[in-house]
């Protein structure tokens, strides 16, 4: 049982490993993680997340889970050197957490336009359809489902890898999608306070409500394209 705990904790942790290194600056030494610039301004999504949420939300908090994750890849690249299994099994919940927030707000990001909003077309909006019924009914349901977090955490739409069906998730605190059910990350929403609160208090389904006005459907459907392939 020891045994497959930590083969467990092991493969999680090159599975999340692996996940990073797409979004990683490669030296010719060693991996550096780096924060990734916004596709628009801090202003741009305004009115639905003001300036002053997105410039802390980026400049600091992204910023701080990139910064812990490069000290922890640090101290598992020795762990792993020195083949320091119980090191590395104690450096998997920091792994999670920092290397969790460094991918869902790189997707996140991408996921927000100043020219979003409305309905989506093509091959994404059938699926939407196909799934979920309508449009508007998939918007309630994962609407719901990501009010409805307790505590931290992101609501997210992902592609089921083995029958390529669109699925509605839930996870807690930075729990990356991928890494934790299976499922390829289409859609984000984070509903971490930080996100919304000094702007939207403690209401939180107006957030939700408001964030479907700024939803780049065109990445949405970019990662979706991707995810069949």
């Amino acid at each position: 049982l020891q045994h497959y705990f930590i083969q467990s904790n092991l493969r999680k942790a090159i599975m999340l490993q692996s996940r990073l290194m797409k979004l990683s600056q490669v030296s010719l030494s060693r991996c550096k993680h780096s924060l990734p610039s916004l596709p628009y301004e801090y202003h741009a999504l305004e009115p639905v997340v003001n300036r002053e949420i997105m410039e802390i939300h980026h400049s600091k908090h992204h910023a701080t889970y990139v910064n812990n994750l490069n000290s922890t890849a640090e101290k598992l690249e020795a762990a792993v050197a020195e083949g320091n299994v119980s090191a590395v099994i104690g450096l998997h919940g920091a792994l999670k957490f920092n290397g969790g927030g460094h991918i869902n707000h790189s997707i996140f990001w991408k996921n927000l336009s100043p020219n979003g909003g409305g309905i989506p077309s093509g091959p994404i909006l059938a699926a939407i359809e196909g799934e979920f019924g309508t449009f508007e009914a998939f918007k309630a349901k994962m609407s719901a489902a990501t009010v409805g977090i307790q505590g931290s955490g992101w609501g997210w739409l992902g592609v089921n890898p083995d029958n390529k069906r669109l699925q509605i998730a839930t996870c807690a605190n930075q729990d990356p999608l991928q890494a934790t059910t299976g499922l390829t990350p289409l859609l984000g929403i984070d509903v971490w306070e930080h996100a919304y609160y000094l702007q939207y208090k403690n209401v939180r389904p107006d957030y939700v409500k408001s964030i479907w006005d700024i939803v780049n459907w065109e990445d949405v459907a970019e990662r979706y394209q991707q995810a069949l392939s």
